[in-house]
């Protein structure tokens, strides 16, 4: 039986402002394994909740921070409609929020994420959860990598970019620091995964004794775990939450204290 939620709008204190989150957790005043959930350039939304709580409700409590926090609480944006001309013009208005995060902020700012959600009351004290998806994807897997122990697990859902070779910060470079069990899930039709950087992202892990899986999902397209966008595939998504689960049930069980 999947117990109740908890659910509540939070503002975490950081060295450059303060970021407004989702915070859930099983609503049963006990202390449960954390997980970091990094958003998508979507940002903060009620799909989003609704995806933070479906994984609080299963045994975890599930911290989505604005990442986005320097250029406003969210949402920065709002969605754009489902047509080629809002979607570009989403994104040509997202390019300054995005350029905001410098890969140097990104992880001084997860050092503090992870610092705060393991300070919960209804957290675990040790490792958490890394997760993210998109572009959060790539965050989860850098968070791995820069706090080592410190995180137990890390999956990245359609995350794009994750083995360039002109890029110091790829996800690739840094799978040395890596100690978490890693689930890597592409999409097939995504043109920020091709195949040659999926096997240099393989390779380096391979090499760097990390476990992980990867696995490329059929007939899906980047952001296809995201309801309130065209791309989303119902099936990919179910079978994305069964992956996560299983990893977690592998190498972060969910166990109240």
């Amino acid at each position: 039986m999947t117990p109740s939620v908890a659910f509540e709008q939070i503002d975490l204190a950081l060295p450059e402002g303060t970021a407004d989150a989702y915070f859930a957790h099983p609503d049963d005043s006990a202390r449960h394994p954390g997980v970091l959930f990094f958003m998508d350039a979507y940002g903060l939304r009620p799909w989003l909740r609704e995806m933070v709580e479906t994984i609080a409700g299963h045994g975890y409590s599930v911290l989505a921070p604005n990442i986005f926090y320097r250029s406003g609480r969210a949402p920065v944006l709002p969605m754009p409609e489902s047509n080629a001309d809002a979607h570009a013009a989403f994104f040509a208005a997202l390019g300054p929020v995005r350029a905001a995060l410098t890969s140097a902020r990104a992880i001084q700012d997860a050092d503090v994420y992870l610092e705060q959600l393991t300070a919960s009351e209804f957290v675990t004290p040790g490792a958490v959860a890394a997760i993210g998806y998109c572009m959060g994807g790539r965050l989860a897997l850098r968070t791995a990598a820069a706090f080592g122990d410190r995180v137990a697990a890390a999956a990245s859902f359609h995350g794009g970019h994750l083995a360039a070779v002109d890029q110091p910060d790829s996800p690739h470079h840094a799978a040395a620091g890596i100690t978490a069990e890693l689930l890597i899930v592409h999409a097939d039709q995504d043109g920020s995964a091709p195949p040659d950087q999926i096997a240099r992202l393989e390779a380096a892990l391979d090499t760097a004794n990390v476990r992980y899986t990867s696995a490329l999902y059929p007939d899906a397209e980047h952001g296809f775990t995201m309801r309130d966008t065209a791309v989303f595939r119902e099936d990919a998504y179910q079978r994305h939450l069964r992956d996560l689960f299983a990893l977690f049930d592998r190498a972060f069980p969910a166990t109240a204290e």
